[in-house]
C-alpha cells in the first residue's frame, strides 16, 4: 500500500511515457522544444511494464493513466498497454493524448485493452489552436476524437486550459460543442508547469470565471462532494443532467486532502505530486538488479513523504525544475 503520513492512500498511477511532443503549447514549453531526454536515460517497455506489475500486485495501484509529453510517440504504446491489460489484478487504463495521431491507433489501443482517453483541446477555432500550439493540427485532434468515440474509448474527455485574449471566450461554445457530441469536458486552471516560468497568478483565468463564463448560457448545479471522491474535478450538472461539465481548479481551489495519485516520469523517477520539486529514482534500482520486493520498498518510502499539499499558497512557492512535458501530466 501507497500510504503516506497524512494517511492518504494511493491507488491511482500516472505513467509519463516520454517527454517529446508535437506540439508547443504556449504554457507548456518554448517554440523551440526542449532538451529531451536520451534514450539510455527513458525506461525500455519492459521497465515500464515491470514498474506498473509491481504497483498493481504489491502496492494496490487499481487505475493507470498513461501521459506523456505525448504518449502516442511511445513506439512501444500498444504493446505496453497489451502487457498491463493482462495484469492479474487488471487495473482501468486511460491515456492523456493531445489527439494528433488518435485517429490512427485509437482501434489497435482499445484491441490491446485502454479504457478510455483524455484529449486535449483548447478551442474550436483552428486559427486560435495555431496560436496556442504553434502547429496546424486542428483538423487532427477533432478527428482524433471522433476515432476514439467510435472505437468505444468512453467516456471520452477533452481537456481544456483558458488562456486570457486567446481562448477565454469560448467556455460556453466549447461546452455546448461537447455536449453535442457526447464528450465530457473538463477545464483546467492554468498551473505553474511551463519550462520558461513565465505563469502569473495574475491575470490567469480561475475556476470562477469559468463557471461565471458557463452560467451565461447554462444551468449548473453542483455534483455534491459525495460524487466526487478523490477525482480532481469538481462537477456540474448541465440543464439538470445527466450531462456534467468538470473544473480542475488546482491553483484556486486545490483538492490536496483528497489526492490519490502518484506519478512516474519516463526516466523512472517517483513524484508525489506534480508541483514536488523532489524525486525518488526506481530506474537505478532496476539497473541495479534490485528484487520487486526492494523496488516496492523504495516506492513505499517515496510516498510516505509526501507533502500536507501542493505549497501553491505559500508565498515561498517554486515551480517544479522540470517542465510538464517531462513529468506527466
Amino acid at each position: 500500500m501507497l500510504i503516506d503520513t497524512y494517511g492518504r492512500v494511493a491507488t491511482d498511477l500516472r505513467v509519463s511515457l516520454t517527454d517529446r511532443c508535437n506540439l508547443r503549447c504556449t504554457y507548456c514549453m518554448p517554440e523551440e522544444g526542449l532538451q529531451w531526454l536520451g534514450k539510455p536515460d527513458l525506461l525500455t517497455d519492459d521497465e515500464i511494464v515491470r514498474l506498473i506489475r509491481i504497483s498493481v500486485t504489491a502496492l494496490g495501484v487499481t487505475e493507470v493513466r498513461f501521459t506523456g509529453g505525448e504518449p502516442l510517440l511511445r513506439p512501444g504504446l500498444v504493446g505496453i498497454v497489451e502487457r498491463c491489460a493482462a495484469l492479474e489484478p487488471r487495473p482501468t487504463m486511460s491515456l492523456t493524448t493531445n489527439g494528433i495521431g488518435l485517429e490512427r491507433t485509437a482501434q489497435a489501443l482499445k484491441d490491446a485493452g485502454l479504457d478510455r482517453v483524455n484529449v486535449s483541446l483548447d478551442t474550436l477555432r483552428p486559427d486560435v489552436f495555431q496560436a496556442m500550439t504553434r502547429r496546424k493540427r486542428h483538423h487532427d485532434v477533432l478527428e482524433g476524437l471522433r476515432a476514439a468515440r467510435a472505437t468505444g474509448l468512453a467516456p471520452v474527455k477533452v481537456n481544456t486550459v483558458l488562456m486570457p485574449g486567446l481562448n477565454d471566450d469560448e467556455a460556453p461554445d466549447l461546452l455546448a460543442w461537447a455536449l453535442e457530441n457526447g464528450y465530457e469536458l473538463r477545464f483546467i486552471e492554468q498551473m505553474p508547469l511551463d519550462a520558461q516560468h513565465g505563469w502569473k497568478r495574475d491575470g490567469m483565468i480561475t475556476a470562477g470565471d469559468i463557471l461565471t463564463s458557463l452560467r451565461s448560457r447554462f444551468a449548473l448545479t453542483p455534483e455534491g462532494e459525495g460524487e466526487r471522491g478523490s477525482a480532481p474535478a469538481e462537477r456540474w450538472l448541465v440543464d439538470g443532467g445527466p450531462a456534467r461539465v468538470g473544473v480542475i481548479a488546482s491553483v484556486t481551489r486545490p483538492f490536496c486532502r483528497a489526492c490519490d495519485r502518484t506519478r512516474l516520469t519516463a526516466d523512472g523517477q517517483v513524484r508525489t505530486c506534480l508541483f514536488a520539486r523532489e524525486e525518488s529514482d526506481l530506474r537505478g534500482a532496476l539497473r541495479s538488479g534490485a528484487p520487486d520486493e526492494e523496488i516496492a520498498e523504495l516506492w513505499k518510502l517515496a510516498m510516505w513523504g509526501k507533502k500536507a499539499g501542493s505549497g501553491l499558497d505559500d508565498p515561498s512557492f517554486l515551480q517544479p525544475d522540470r517542465p510538464m512535458s517531462a513529468i506527466g501530466g
